[in-house]
């Protein structure tokens, strides 16, 4: 009898945050160096709740790729499939925070080493462990790590494990006057879980009509769609429902690698679960495990927007559950 699946493989992007920092009046400001990268974010998240996660993508060989290298190691996450090169240095955000926690970003990149991953870097025998990989828009941004992350998650699909795209759009990371929508498009038709926000939603319309995003998703392999939308109802649809589910109170400082936590906590629950590609329709139309699901989501995004920075700002296990059983 073969091993279950255990393993949340995360293929992408990893890069350095620099975090603003409040100045004194008549100062210059200062930022502090942190690890990230929103697929790197979920491994390390899922790695922080206890689950087993790999990263999957190209480092640079120059000080920030072996930073990166270091954080994800000592967060417990599988490195094996991370390729080097020296063809081009680590990407770089500079993020600044409002008043309110809210973030924004200044992004470095192209040229980076994380657009250099093709599609012949990945071992295909790395896939038979796979429960889950997960990707996001940010390696589509040009065409050959496109083509790659299509690739991959080809690979994933064929070797049974369930697919998951967090849409996380950066519209800056993209080519100037270019449409991203018909590479989002060939990767959103390819995932199984669906995770956009909002205004990711609303930026798939044509004329505002956000239901015929839902519709055209749900027509092709996508079994279930969550929406988030910071503090307010997470809403969720399946190809026969769909609902709405309420979030955590808590007291947020950077909401930085909220929407990764999310994704790590939700991911997470769906492998402890022992939910896969197979059974992810029929989790989502049950009440009691959908609830569950989107519940441990919720909660790890809420605590990470209690702490700055990325890969520290994961919770651990013991935090969520704290959370959940506080609030019911």
């Amino acid at each position: 009898m073969a091993a279950p699946r255990t393993t949340v493989a995360c293929f992408g992007e990893a890069l350095i945050d620099f975090l603003s920092l409040p100045a004194a009046a008549g100062q210059p400001r200062s930022f502090l160096e942190q690890p990230g990268g929103a697929p790197a974010n979920v491994a390390v998240g899922v790695a922080q709740l206890g689950g087993r996660s790999r990263f999957v993508g190209m480092l640079a060989q120059d000080i920030f790729g072996d930073t990166l290298l270091a954080a994800l190691r000592a967060h417990a996450v599988d490195t094996a499939q991370v390729r080097r090169t020296d063809a081009a240095p680590t990407a770089l955000a500079f993020v600044s925070l409002d008043a309110a926690g809210e973030r924004s970003f200044s992004f470095y990149r192209p040229p980076a080493a994380d657009l250099l991953f093709r599609s012949s870097d990945f071992d295909e025998t790395a896939f038979a462990d796979i429960a889950v990989f997960h990707v996001c828009s940010n390696s589509l941004t040009h065409p050959d790590i496109a083509e790659a992350t299509l690739h991959g998650m080809r690979l994933a699909a064929a070797a049974g494990a369930l697919v998951s795209i967090d849409l996380n759009l950066r519209p800056a990371l993209w080519p100037r006057d270019a449409d991203p929508r018909p590479w989002l498009w060939r990767a959103l038709a390819l995932a199984k879980l669906v995770k956009l926000s909002r205004e990711e939603l609303e930026a798939l319309t044509d004329a505002g009509d956000t239901a015929a995003v839902i519709e055209r998703l749900l027509a092709g392999d996508a079994e279930a769609v969550v929406v988030t939308d910071g503090a307010a109802p997470i809403h969720w649809w399946t190809r026969s429902r769909h609902g709405q589910a309420t979030t955590f109170p808590v007291d947020t400082i950077d909401t930085t690698a909220a929407g990764d936590a999310f994704v790590a906590g939700l991911l997470w629950r769906l492998v402890a679960l022992g939910i896969g590609a197979g059974t992810l329709a029929a989790a989502f139309d049950d009440d009691a495990v959908r609830a569950d699901l989107l519940r441990h989501g919720a909660a790890a995004g809420a605590l990470a927007t209690t702490r700055h920075g990325a890969f520290v700002a994961m919770p651990d296990a013991d935090a969520v559950r704290t959370l959940i059983e506080t609030h019911g």
